[in-house]
């Protein structure tokens, strides 16, 4: 059975009810919830982009049994690899051994406010399995002195450390960053229904890893406002693919790159409405994909509590039959 995950979608909403939705997401019986990490919105419509770790240990003391995790953490520039590590050991204490750190190598949107430049693909990648060494050691609570090709750590320990070592599951978009997955990660995690990099990952040493995926939906009674609603904002996941992505350094750009996209070419890849047949068609493709996992986003914030009720009472027990 795959497991029906909540996202908490800290762009388009405010501090305060994302914590209120993790409790809800519980109550009503999602199985998990992720949170995003932005600096900045994809949109400006989408309005915000608060720091995700004050709200993990928030959504931590609300909830007993949701398993929290990050979709996804950079630690290449905006955060140092160090500094991530004390973060998440610190979530899984406070979650009690519920937190998985998801990590990914990032977009510029939210890595260039430190003013360092946007490296290139390949440079980022090896930034990427360096900072996540350093990770894992520090998990061991030892102490840690790295000198490497792009971070330095200098004695550096773990005070406060779950029961277990937090998990680690990995963002990748292709074959280059599924090894890495395969190598470094406990989880791989591919938003998209993406079975060559699901298979990349498996050849790689992956196979038998639990495979995460996120399918955004626009639940309303009225399908053409949620159409609408969608394509206001969720038109920046039209824009070419993770590799544009990753380089549009802010949300004038996305605007910019996505100005031709149409409400339909959206609703192509979006449920819109409240069709619960819809939803189990596009989570049966994660499943036949070889996802275990699905995270649903629904996109605008002002219709999460219909969305919430729509979900307790006809969405979830249908995707149970999958």
């Amino acid at each position: 059975m795959v497991e029906i995950g909540y996202t908490l979608m800290s762009e388009q909403t405010p501090a305060r009810e994302l914590v209120d939705y993790a409790a809800a997401a519980e109550r009503i019986g999602f199985d998990y919830a992720v949170i995003s990490d932005h600096y900045f919105p994809w949109l400006e419509e989408m309005g915000h982009s608060p720091y995700c770790w004050s709200v993990l240990g928030a959504a931590a003391q609300v909830t007993e049994r949701l398993p929290l995790m990050t979709y996804v953490t950079c630690p290449i520039m905006r955060y140092h690899p160090a500094v991530v590590a004390q973060k998440a050991a610190t979530m899984g204490v406070l979650s009690q051994g519920r937190f998985t750190l998801g990590l990914g190598a990032g977009e510029n949107l939210n890595e260039h406010v430190i003013g360092e430049g946007w490296p290139p693909v390949d440079t980022r990648h090896r930034m990427f399995a360096e900072a996540i060494e350093i990770i894992r050691k520090l998990f061991s609570g030892e102490y840690v002195t790295h000198q490497g090709q792009f971070f330095d750590v200098d004695s550096a320990k773990l005070y406060d450390l779950p029961d277990r070592p937090v998990p680690l599951a990995i963002a990748a978009s292709g074959a280059q960053s599924a090894e890495i997955a395969a190598r470094y990660g406990d989880i791989l995690v591919v938003n998209e229904p993406l079975p060559e990099v699901v298979r990349q990952f498996n050849t790689a040493g992956g196979a038998g890893k639990p495979v995460y995926g996120q399918l955004a939906i626009a639940y309303d009674t009225d399908t053409e406002a949620a159409r609408q609603r969608a394509h206001r904002l969720w038109r920046w996941a039209a824009d070419g693919g993770w590799k544009v992505m990753a380089e549009l350094p802010g949300p004038v750009n996305f605007a910019a790159a996505t100005s031709t996209v149409r409400p339909e070419d959206v609703a192509a890849s979006v449920p819109c409405g409240n069709d619960v047949d819809a939803v189990v068609r596009a989570v049966r493709e994660f499943a036949e994909a070889g996802y275990t996992h699905v995270a649903l986003v629904q996109i605008g914030h002002d219709q999460q509590q219909p969305f919430f009720d729509w979900a307790e009472k006809e969405l979830l027990p249908a995707l149970r039959t999958l």
